[in-house]
């Protein structure tokens, strides 16, 4: 066997299988696309599922690739063994009804005994039970003697799912040798030993199993392989575990150097830096392909990585954060193969140390708080810790679940997840009580209407804003009429309507509806689970019977207005991927006619000057007056053409495709304007953020950007007429202003102190003697907290060996300090412990060094109160 590096078995597999005709392609995303049963990828059939169900035309009938992956279901183990891993590349070949067994097998062997250098002394394989073909074929074909192949049962050597494609598996082994054994005679593949490791699995599907439970024999079987790149590096470099290969290796090393610990010295230090090597992997890969923090999903898979990796690298005494520089090794030793790291690498540099601070924040705290718990937890002999106070941990201070237990497990502890799961519920309940007493939309409920489902609207709103339909229905009160009278209100239904129905962020159209006789106006209109477009009316002039002929017109200037703002948000979320990153996606939006709201997918705040280019890059495209068209074509044209859309969800055999010139492409049902020179300008109102990793722009249009932007002139006008200057100079008023207050204040600061050290003798007089020990007390009004602080300094410097306790009231603001000079601390005095008694009396709270403390109070009535403790809680300390 040669000794052959990770990046370097990669290369020979992908080129090998290149010889066999195989079309080799560059690994997937790591997130699912169209296949809402997965999380993330998590083995190398998982993207191409499509072609193996035949749902899809695979680009070639032979396929290979190297796919990143990540399996998230025991990431609690990862770190205390060596094998357990999150992130791996999984290593396959694939035919989609073109060879299967006999190829498979003889190009699996072929390449672990030629081009590994594989000894076939080394090597064993194992087969399904009833599989006689596979067997027959290593046994008689390849060669391999009958005591060499294992026949395994169902549950080592049968891939399936509850229903579809599925057959038998043969497995390749290689014999690590007696030292990694058991002993047993009867020692081979599928004993528990660390001996015999499996590198590779030739599934052979050849069955489609239906929901009866029967195995069909599909007339084109197909192959699917998968061997673990990691794994394999591991055999081929004589490695005791893939933490010891030559790539994962070097990155080891580094966590070595950051934390100045050596691997392989004590077991626990061991394994934090394995947590942190593999998981600093996970995360890379996870965050160039797009995925965020969040409390949820993938996202929050990402987030418990960090935090993970984070704290087990202050276990290994990192104070900083650290794992954003890791970040840089990673992709320097898998940069070559997948580019798309080192194309991203600020992007994920950025968003792993905005995450990490923010969890640095918080973990100390927490951690400190979980550590009482476990020392009370321990010196009552119990094991459990409460489920209210897990909660607690996550509920106040951001504290992960995942993360007190691993804490707890180290202690030989648990965590009551009955009763925390049980508080989360009531969490849960008491948030959707609250968007339950915020809806008052009942209408919206299908349940409450009683409509005939038969009826159907032609939507014609795209290219009219008038038109002559017929009232199809009326509804009154939720059931169906004949008419509605004057004053009335209920709803309409038209076989025909330009009137555009609430969806995609877009709200529904008002207008009138206008027949012989009688005049409804709509207020609002909106969609069912029927797809029938509801037009919620009220009668204005005479009566209206089902039946009647109608002209439809939607309010012009709102329908402009709202189409203004909907083609600036394909404007704005292109803008907003050039700036930030193409990790922006859109995560909501709202679509007025006097103003827009775009949610996106973001880890920060956006800053001023990115907003600035955002808003500029909008206004710009704005001013080109680029055509904006709409064209009906097929979902995978739209994908070719490089359409944004949220391909996550379900759409319909025929899509509308959104061009704003070459610019922006999107998917989108909406109503737009015709160029982009009508949009007339864009202003950002507001950015702020509504969720953990989602941020949201609102923005304004058209004669509301106009509005908006007199309105800001008359205020600097009013600004510059106050401050005695012209608008185009206000800037350097303001400036001048600013910093003549800032002088004054400073002249009041220094007056103040002045008078207070005028009164300093008078104060030290003032000092009584509580048990031998010198105390200053006492109420100065109109000094606030700084000038407290410098008359207490000058009196403890003055006294050598002093308590001061001071109190003032400003503007209504009480303030406290309290200080103690060293000697006295040295007999029990606690300065930031008085203060905390004292400003409790008023309302307050605080506290400090034992030394030198400070507090606020709010109730200034309560002050000479407060004061008059000081005395006994001075007794309560002297030792």
């Amino acid at each position: 066997m040669k000794k052959t590096g990770l990046n370097e078995i990669r290369k020979e597999f992908l080129d090998f299988f290149k010889e066999k005709e195989h079309l080799v392609v560059p690994s997937f995303s790591l997130l699912p696309k169209n296949d809402k049963s997965l999380l993330l990828i998590n083995a190398g059939m998982a993207p191409l599922k499509p072609y193996f169900t035949g749902a899809q035309e695979p680009p070639n009938r032979r396929m290979a690739t190297c796919q990143k992956c990540v399996r998230t279901g025991d990431i609690e183990n990862v770190g205390k063994t060596a094998r357990h891993a999150t992130f791996f590349e999984m290593l396959g070949n694939f035919s989609f009804g073109d060879y299967f067994k006999r190829e498979a097998i003889e190009w699996a062997w072929e390449f672990m005994t030629e081009r590994m250098g594989i000894s076939e002394k080394e090597l064993w394989v194992s087969v399904y039970e009833e599989d006689d073909e596979a067997y027959d074929i290593w046994n008689k074909h390849i060669g391999i003697s009958h005591d060499k192949i294992v026949r395994l049962g169902k549950e080592d050597n049968f891939w399936e799912l509850e229903v579809g494609p599925c057959g038998p598996c043969s497995e390749i082994y290689v014999d690590r040798g007696e030292k990694y054994g058991c002993g047993s005679e009867s020692c081979k593949p599928g004993c528990d030993c660390d001996r015999y490791v499996e590198v590779w699995n030739l599934v052979f599907s050849q069955f489609d199993k239906d929901e009866k439970g029967n195995y069909n024999p599909v007339p084109h079987p197909n192959i699917d392989t998968g061997m673990g790149l990691e794994r394999i590096a591991a055999v081929m470099q004589n490695a005791d575990s893939i933490f010891d290969t030559d790539v994962i290796g070097r990155l080891l090393k580094k966590v070595e150097e950051k934390s100045g610990i050596t691997y392989g010295e004590n077991e626990k230090k061991d394994m934090s830096i394995r947590v942190v090597t593999d998981h600093i992997r996970a995360v890379t890969f996870l965050v160039a392909d797009g995925v965020l923090p969040s409390n949820e999903g993938r996202g929050y898979v990402l987030r418990r990585l960090i935090r993970r990796a984070s704290r087990h690298g202050k276990l290994l005494g990192i104070e900083n954060d650290f794992l954003n520089t890791l970040a840089l090794t990673v992709s320097e030793l898998w940069g070559e193969a997948y580019p798309e790291i080192i194309e991203r690498l600020s992007q994920i540099q950025k968003v792993i140390k905005v995450e990490e601070d923010k969890f640095q924040e918080t973990i100390d705290q927490g951690i400190t708080i979980l550590n009482e718990y476990i020392q009370k937890i321990i010196e009552e002999k119990g094991n459990i810790l409460s489920g209210e106070i897990a909660f607690k941990l996550y509920d106040t201070y951001g504290f992960p679940l995942d993360l007190t237990k691993e804490i707890l497990e180290e202690n030989n502890l648990r965590v009551d997840e009955i009763a925390f799961n049980n508080e989360m519920e009531k969490q849960r309940e008491r948030a959707r009580k609250a968007r339950e007493e915020g809806d008052n939309q009942a209408w919206s409920k299908d349940s409450t209407l009683e409509i005939d489902s038969t009826l159907k609207t032609e939507f014609v709103g795209y290219t009219n804003i008038d038109f002559k339909g017929n009232i199809i229905g009326v509804l009154k009160d939720g059931i169906q009429v004949e008419q509605l009278d004057l004053n009335e209100k209920g709803i309409v239904l038209l076989d025909k309507t330009p009137f555009y129905p609430e969806g995609g962020g877009q709200v529904g159209d008002t207008g009138f509806l206008r027949g012989k006789n009688f005049v409804l106006r709509i207020n609002d209109t909106q969609k069912n689970s029927h797809e029938q477009i509801l037009h919620f009316a009220e009668v204005i002039e005479g009566t209206v019977v089902a039946g009647a002929e109608v002209c439809a017109e939607v309010d012009k200037n709102l329908r402009l207005s709202t189409a203004r703002n909907h083609s600036v948000t394909h404007l704005l979320h292109k803008a907003l991927r050039e700036v930030l990153g193409e990790h922006v996606n859109q995560a909501g939006s709202l679509v007025m006619s006097d103003r827009l709201r775009f949610d996106f997918t973001h880890f920060e705040a956006v800053k001023k000057e990115e907003l600035d280019r955002i808003e500029e890059i909008v206004n710009d495209k704005i001013f080109e007056g680029l055509e904006i068209e709409a064209i009906e074509t097929t979902l995978e044209d739209a994908r070719k053409q490089g359409a944004a859309a949220l391909f996550d969800e379900k759409y319909g055999d025929v899509v509308r495709l959104i061009k704003i010139g070459d610019y922006s492409k999107e998917l989108c049902g909406g109503t737009h304007v015709s160029n982009s020179s009508q949009i007339g300008m864009f202003k950002i109102i507001s950015e702020s953020g509504i969720a953990s990793g989602v941020r949201r722009i609102e923005a304004i249009t058209g004669k509301k950007a106009y509005e908006y932007l007199v309105d800001m002139d008359t205020q600097i006008s009013k600004m510059a007429d106050i401050l005695k200057t012209n608008k185009r100079d206000i800037v350097i008023r303001v400036q001048q202003v600013t910093e003549e207050t800032r002088h004054l204040e400073k002249e009041v600061e220094k007056m103040k102190s002045d008078l207070a050290i005028s009164k300093l003798d008078d104060i030290i007089k003032e000092s009584v003697d509580i048990n031998g020990v010198s105390v200053v007390y006492k109420r100065i009004d109109g000094m606030d907290m700084n000038s407290l602080r410098q008359l207490g300094d000058r009196i403890r410097d003055s006294m050598n060996s002093v308590v001061v306790v001071f109190a003032s009231v400003a503007d209504e603001k009480v303030s406290f300090v309290s200080m103690a000079t060293k000697d006295l601390v040295n007999k029990g005095i606690h300065a930031g412990n008085i203060i905390k008694e004292v400003a409790k009396i008023a309302g307050g709270g605080g506290g400090g060094r034992p030394d030198m403390a400070q507090a606020g109070g709010k109730d200034p009535s309560k002050v000479d109160e407060a004061l008059s403790i000081v005395k006994d809680i001075i007794i309560s300390q002297i030792k």
